[in-house]
């Protein structure tokens, strides 16, 4: 395991959803993964989080899931190179979404780009 929880929380979840598993278990967790869950959620990747906070763990519960992987190192962006780090990371227009962490907080590439705002790159999912 490495210093990175956001990689390695991606990975496994990655990792479980090829291995054919509904759910999986992380034990390390951080702020930052769980807006990270909360977007995921919302954007219909996965069905549900339960953090345990006695256990210091996450249980998720993966839906329709395909990649998700954090972006390494964490480029930082203006608002106009958005487009070209989506065009790297996502398969097509329109599917998927590049996690941006800016000054009003985590968003989607979307988001921050209707917002007129850059920041750094967390992660990508689709």
């Amino acid at each position: 395991m490495s210093h990175d929880v956001v990689a390695d929380a991606l990975n496994m979840m990655k990792n479980a959803k090829m291995a054919g598993k509904e759910r999986v278990k992380i034990s390390r967790i951080s702020n930052l993964f769980i807006e990270i869950l909360k977007i995921m959620r919302q954007k219909g990747v996965i069905q549900k989080y339960k953090v345990d906070s006695k256990e210091k763990s996450i249980e998720v519960t993966l839906a329709d899931l395909t990649e998700c992987k954090a972006i390494k190192p964490r480029f930082v962006v203006k608002v106009g190179d958005i487009e070209k780090y989506r065009r790297r990371y996502l398969p097509a227009r329109g599917i998927g979404v590049v996690l941006v962490s800016t000054n009003k907080g985590l968003m989607t590439h979307e988001e921050a780009q209707e917002e007129g705002i850059g920041g750094c790159l967390i992660a990508y999912f689709y």
